[in-house]
């Protein structure tokens, strides 16, 4: 939403992330990435607002090949109408269709409205939720102020007005496939290859970033 930050990976990718713009990292069987304040605006003394989301990967591609890919805001569709202001990050919602692959079905939405205005959340997904990040709003005549995560029921018609200029994340999709295991960075269905991953970074067997040297050991070392 707000400053720049710049990714490197092991794949060797380096992309400055703006505002309104996505990357979309696929760990898979293992990758090591960076996230830097770039040196312009971290002698400005820029400030830093957006979201990073994790996504589990269906159980038949957690060992898939990483990969990594960016989107900048202006290939992502945006729908604007009578206060509203969605951008479409993944999946389809509110009448588009964005450009990013996934590997499962889900969808991912900023939504902007201003006060007063109302947007419905489609039924589409079995799974949806809203994390607001800034201004109040209202469902089902309840108020809901920022910082909140709110998950609905499956298949409930849910329709959000805004209290006050407001923005938020929708998401959802398919339920996950499986039970799933997050310890610091590594996520898993099996407990044991995220011991195996823990062993394989103690022994430096990840690969590293070409251009970022520091190494964070685990936190239990």
């Amino acid at each position: 939403f707000d400053g720049r930050i710049l990714h490197r990976d092991s794949l060797a990718n380096v992309q400055e992330i703006a505002p309104g713009a996505i990357n979309l990292m696929t760990a898979g069987r293992g990758i090591v990435h960076s996230e830097r304040t770039p040196p312009g605006p971290r002698a400005a003394g820029q400030q830093m607002l957006g979201v990073q989301s994790w996504l589990a990967l269906p159980l038949a591609q957690e060992e898939t090949e990483p990969s990594f890919q960016h989107f900048s805001a202006n290939v992502l569709p945006i729908v604007e109408d009578q206060g509203v202001f969605a951008r479409v990050i993944a999946g389809a919602a509110f009448g588009a269709k964005s450009p990013v692959e996934t590997l499962s079905d889900w969808f991912y939405v900023e939504l902007r409205l201003s006060a007063g205005a109302s947007a419905p959340l489609d039924a589409d997904y079995e799974q949806r939720a809203l994390y607001l990040v800034e201004g109040a709003i209202e469902i089902a005549g309840e108020r809901f102020d920022e910082p909140q995560l709110l998950i609905f029921n499956p298949g409930a018609a849910i329709t959000i007005r805004a209290l006050s200029d407001a923005r938020m994340m929708l998401l959802g999709g398919a339920p996950v496939d499986g039970r799933r295991f997050v310890w610091w960075n590594l996520v898993s269905s099996s407990k044991e290859r995220i011991e195996q991953a823990k062993r394989d970074w103690r022994e430096g067997k990840f690969p590293s970033v070409p251009g970022d040297a520091e190494f964070i050991p685990l936190p239990e070392d």
